[in-house]
C-alpha cells in the first residue's frame, strides 16, 4: 500500500487554530490593558522616533498573523514530536511576555520594568524566530517580530529617561 506524504506547503488547520488561538489571546489580554489615550500616556515626553499612533495596530496585526502561521508551520514541519513541543512551549512563554508588556507599561506605568520586559520579549522573539525557521525555513519571515520588539525595546528605554521622576 502506498502512503501519502505530508503536505509541507501549508500547516494543517489543528496546528493553524490553536497558534491563532494563542496568538489572538495574548492580542486581546494586551489590548485590554492599552489606554493610549489615557491622560498618563499623553502626558509622557515621547521621542522623535516614535511612530504615529496609527502604526502600532497596523505593525501588531500583521506581526501577530506572521507569527501565527510560520509557528503552525514550524509544528507541522517539526523533526521530531519532541521539538514541536519545544516550539509550543517557546511560542507561550513568548505571548505571556508580549501581553505582559502592555500591562507593566500601561497599567502599572512602570516605564523601567516595562523596559525590561521588552527587551526579554526581544530575546524571546529571537529564539522563537530561530526554532521556527530551523523547523520551517518560511520561519525565516518572522524575523520581523524580533525586529519590531528590539525596536519597542529601544523606545519603552527612550520613555523611560525622558520620564523618570
Amino acid at each position: 500500500m502506498a502512503t501519502i506524504a505530508k503536505d509541507r506547503r501549508w500547516p494543517a488547520t489543528d496546528s493553524l487554530a490553536r497558534t491563532t488561538l494563542g496568538v489572538a489571546t495574548a492580542a486581546v489580554v494586551g489590548s485590554a490593558a492599552t489606554t493610549s489615550g489615557s491622560a498618563w500616556y499623553r502626558q509622557l515626553r515621547k521621542p522623535r522616533f516614535q511612530p504615529p499612533p496609527a502604526a502600532f495596530p497596523v505593525a501588531w496585526t500583521l506581526l501577530y498573523a506572521d507569527l501565527a502561521f510560520t509557528s503552525a508551520l514550524a509544528l507541522e514541519n517539526a523533526p521530531d514530536p519532541g521539538y514541536a513541543e519545544r516550539v509550543q512551549r517557546a511560542l507561550a512563554a513568548n505571548l505571556v511576555l508580549n501581553a505582559g508588556w502592555t500591562w507593566v507599561f500601561f497599567r502599572a506605568h512602570r516605564l523601567g520594568a516595562a523596559t525590561l520586559t521588552a527587551a526579554a520579549l526581544t530575546a524571546s522573539s529571537a529564539d522563537l524566530t530561530r526554532r521556527v525557521a530551523a523547523a520551517d525555513p518560511r520561519g525565516r519571515a518572522l524575523i520581523a517580530y524580533p525586529a519590531w520588539c528590539a525596536f519597542a525595546t529601544v523606545l519603552s528605554a527612550a520613555l523611560w529617561r525622558r520620564n523618570r521622576g
